[in-house]
């Protein structure tokens, strides 16, 4: 289960950002407290907006 807490964490302090073409920002944190896990929140072009957040299995911090 995600944590509105860790949401919000990402978004106010993420370990990396990526722009889409659509315009909607990607945004990544690891999440010590989820088995050091990186949550991924995908926010509205507003940047305030979340869209959806999910655990990126995929992610690697670069």
């Amino acid at each position: 289960m995600i944590e509105a807490e860790w949401i919000r964490q990402v978004v106010e302090q993420p370990d990396a950002e990526r722009v889409q073409a659509d315009g909607r920002i990607r945004r990544w944190k690891k999440i010590d407290e989820a088995d050091g896990r990186y949550l991924r929140v995908v926010l509205l072009e507003d940047g305030e907006t979340v869209h959806n957040a999910f655990f990126d299995r995929r992610f690697r911090e670069q």
